[in-house]
């Protein structure tokens, strides 16, 4: 093993690497050996390779994309490098990095990094973030803590990070728990372990429909997952987990035709749970078999049912498997 770190950098673009040149909007320009140039220093702590995965935008990654960059990113750590880091469109970054951790079962660390000014404007954050993603990376207190994203000096754990703002520098939240580490000034500071669940699987199920609920929503986005033939849906529910009449029936047509139907919150924060008994609430959704994410927004809950029915996971075992 090289005395120095030796870590992956896997690029995939982002706001990281664009620029606006014309002034006609910013679009992907540079590859990871030119962000690299724009980082000094690393080489005093780590050695990176470049691997140059694409110049996708956020809006441009797609599920099966996001399933080949964490087999990437595995055999990436299977070759012998220490770490893996990847720049990603902060659009979807969340949920590339959540898939991943649910999959990571090294010790070696995973971080994302992206940026949220382009490097055409003012104060551009994507060297600054790159290089104290390196940072993380390279730290051995970094092991075991799984998929982690560092961004605005802070670091945070895959399962429990959002994107919470259109363009704020520290979009990027755990809204309940905080983030797990911290940077004071070139001083990294690591505040807790992050809680982890791995659901590994050789595959993913593409065919899951994500519904936001609103006021006197009649459920026909639910039936209509259900008639293309979806595998799953995931809901986003009002507050804490309860869903119009008319949508309830929906999800209960759903469930009854066999679809895994998840449930989580349209809520910035906290948890859907069996609170009210009316009709709708949470506590008789829970009656109909609907399964109560973790904490989690819709478009993170979609990747978990995914990962779940690509292996294998029918509603019970789902359950079981968020009980453990």
């Amino acid at each position: 093993m090289s005395a120095k770190p030796r870590i992956k950098l896997i690029f995939t673009g982002g706001t990281i690497s664009m620029r606006d040149d014309a002034g006609k909007g910013a679009v992907p320009v540079l590859s990871g050996a030119d962000l690299l140039k724009d980082v000094p220093g690393l080489e005093e702590f780590c050695e990176v390779d470049v691997h140059d995965f694409g110049q996708l935008p956020g809006p441009h990654m797609t599920p099966d994309r996001m399933f080949d960059l964490s087999k990437l990113a595995d055999a990436s750590i299977k070759e012998g490098f220490d770490a893996v880091l990847l720049t990603h469109g902060t659009d979807t970054l969340e949920e590339t990095a959540y898939l991943m951790d649910l999959r990571h079962t090294a010790e070696s660390p995973i971080t994302f990094v992206g940026a949220m000014r382009t490097s055409s404007q003012l104060s551009w954050d994507g060297p600054i973030n790159l290089f104290e993603a390196c940072r993380v990376a390279a730290d051995p207190r970094a092991r075991g803590r799984g998929v982690m994203v560092v961004m605005n000096s802070t670091v945070f754990a895959a399962s429990e990070v959002t994107k919470t703002y259109t363009e704020a520098l520290d979009t990027f939240q755990s809204p309940d728990i905080g983030p797990i580490g911290t940077f004071d000034g070139k001083e990294l500071l690591w505040l807790r372990e992050p809680k982890r669940k791995q659901l590994v699987g050789d595959s993913l199920e593409y065919g899951v429909g994500l519904v936001v609920a609103s006021a006197g929503d009649d459920g026909s986005l639910i039936d209509h997952c259900v008639q293309r033939g979806d595998k799953g849906v995931v809901i986003e529910a009002l507050g804490r987990g309860n869903l119009p009449p008319p949508m309830a029936a929906a999800a209960k047509r759903a469930v009854d035709a066999g679809v895994l139907v998840v449930l989580t919150s349209r809520c910035w924060g906290g948890r859907v749970s069996g609170t009210y008994g009316y009709e709708g609430g949470g506590a008789r959704l829970k009656e109909l078999g609907l399964v109560f994410a973790p904490g989690i927004p819709g478009h993170k809950a979609r990747m978990l049912a995914m990962a779940a029915l690509g292996a294998g996971y029918d509603a019970e075992r789902l359950r079981s498997w968020l009980a453990e």
